[in-house]
């Protein structure tokens, strides 16, 4: 009997428990749950591809939002790793947001647990041009950074190993009527204080950033340099959120760390990819597969299947002159002569930059 009155009692309880209220009516539809962008990027033998914004401002400096939600942002976007970057020198809400930059990292740190994403504690360094603007990554005390001489103090993120990246080196505010790689930016290089370099910023990109992270062995980055809510970008444009590709041997802060000194980095901005020539062709050859459809004959041209199972469009020029858009995802069928399936496709990967006017060329081999 004790049996039977507890089993209804459980029943009851269960019942109220998943009844709805009827005083409330939901509206799921209004405020939908919000699901991660998955990316798919290639598979490439040995390395792994991380992908990170690491340049983005919050409350601390002249940002608009709290830490945390510059993780949850990440997260919706896809992206693996991110560096919270607030400015050194420029702390505007500073008489209300106090505090060292230290803590920047550790109040975004539980959200960055509950959603997989890699933290890496950062600082812009914010100095007149030249030398202009630094983010240095990989910190251990951010305070430190703060002292009169902006050389002292990019050496003073290395002595804590800091990568240092140059930002923006055509921002408009710093070079209104031109982009110079000033005296000051070599003598940095030459003392191991400049690694890598910002390709493009916000909505903008500097094709000579290209030239020099070729010509002087510099890291690529994309980066958003959010101060506002990044927008989604699912809803508001055609492109992925800028980002940088990191290829990583192992996913962890030093396996990035690492990257980053190896120059294994590639910017990736509205449906363009930028970085050393030999990561861009891994890259392709590993996102576009190759099938013959009909090898045809010496009075017809074969057929040719080529499909991007990657997130990465490609835009393809023939040397014969014809345009192709091997768009995310999908497939094209090209007519090419006979002889190409022994000699293989020539083709330019106009969207893949290995300088401002240099695109990268492949042989494509059915």
């Amino acid at each position: 009997m004790k049996k039977t009155f507890l089993l209804i009692n459980l029943l009851i309880y269960s019942t109220l428990a998943i009844a709805q209220n009827p005083f409330i009516v939901d509206e799921p539809d209004v405020f939908p749950e919000v699901e991660r962008r998955e990316i798919r990027m290639p598979k490439i033998e040995g390395f792994e591809i991380m992908l990170g914004d690491f340049h983005m401002h919050t409350v601390f400096s002249d940002g608009q939002v709290w830490p945390t939600t510059r993780v949850w942002e990440a997260w919706r976007d896809g992206l693996d790793v991110i560096a919270i970057s607030d400015h050194v020198e420029f702390r505007p809400k500073r008489d209300f947001v106090k505090g060292s930059l230290n803590q920047v990292i550790e109040i975004a740190r539980p959200e960055a647990e509950r959603r997989n994403i890699m933290l890496i504690n950062s600082a812009e360094i914010t100095r007149p041009m030249p030398p202009g603007h630094f983010n240095a990554l990989f910190l251990t005390d951010i305070d430190a950074l703060e002292v009169p001489d902006a050389v002292e103090s990019l050496k003073a993120a290395r002595r804590q190993g800091a990568f240092i990246i140059w930002n923006h080196p055509c921002w408009e505010r710093q070079q209104p009527d031109t982009c110079k790689w000033f005296p000051e930016h070599q003598e940095l290089l030459e003392n191991d204080l400049i690694h890598g370099i910002e390709v493009y910023n916000w909505d903008n990109w500097y094709p000579v950033a290209i030239d020099w992270a070729r010509d002087k062995n510099l890291a690529s980055f994309a980066v958003t340099d959010m101060h506002g809510t990044t927008p989604d970008m699912r809803n508001t444009g055609r492109y992925l959120r800028p980002m940088t590709l990191v290829l990583v041997t192992e996913k962890t802060q030093e396996g990035v760390k690492q990257a980053m000194f190896d120059r294994r980095t590639v910017a990736f901005f509205a449906g363009k990819l930028s970085g050393p020539n030999g990561w861009l062709r891994k890259i392709f050859n590993a996102s576009v597969q190759v099938k013959i459809q009909d090898r045809g004959n010496r009075s017809r041209p074969a057929t040719v299947i080529l499909t991007n199972t990657t997130d990465i469009p490609f835009s393809l020029k023939h040397d014969d002159g014809n345009i192709f858009e091997l768009k995310e995802r999908s497939s094209i069928t090209l007519q090419v002569p006979n002889a190409s399936l022994i000699t293989g496709i020539p083709l330019t990967v106009t969207n893949l930059l290995t300088g401002s006017n240099q695109s990268l060329k492949v042989t494509l081999q059915p």
